[in-house]
């Protein structure tokens, strides 16, 4: 079995993130982040990477089916959507007073923080 890293890499992207996709099959699409998976360096983005699961009855579930649901995309193929421009942009990091505040690179406006 594969030892697990301790050090796992730090993602810029949150939770309640507005994101574009830059790559794959939903190029163009841009969406909120639902979730963030720093182990398998993923996150699942509304309206996005949209596939079919058969579905089984269950307690939850009284009838299965098939169900349409998200699934997770790679963090290299989305980028941040810049607030002040709305185009895709790279984040940064900077202080602000004594707190750290990510920033979008392109036109240097504060990210809001989200309360997700």
């Amino acid at each position: 079995m594969k030892a697990q890293s301790k050090n796992l890499k730090s993602l810029s992207l949150r939770r309640g993130d507005q994101v574009a996709v830059i790559a794959g099959k939903d190029k163009g699409k841009k969406g909120k982040v639902l979730s963030v998976s720093a182990k398998s360096e993923r996150v699942v983005v509304e309206g996005v990477n949209i596939v079919k699961r058969h579905v089984k009855p269950s307690q939850l579930n009284h009838q299965g089916g098939i169900v349409t649901k998200e699934i997770g995309i790679h963090v290299s193929n989305v980028m941040v959507v810049d607030p002040k421009t709305g185009a895709p942009s790279r984040i940064g990091v900077r202080m602000e007073g004594n707190k750290k505040v990510r920033f979008a690179k392109k036109s240097g406006t504060v990210l809001p923080e989200v309360k997700a």
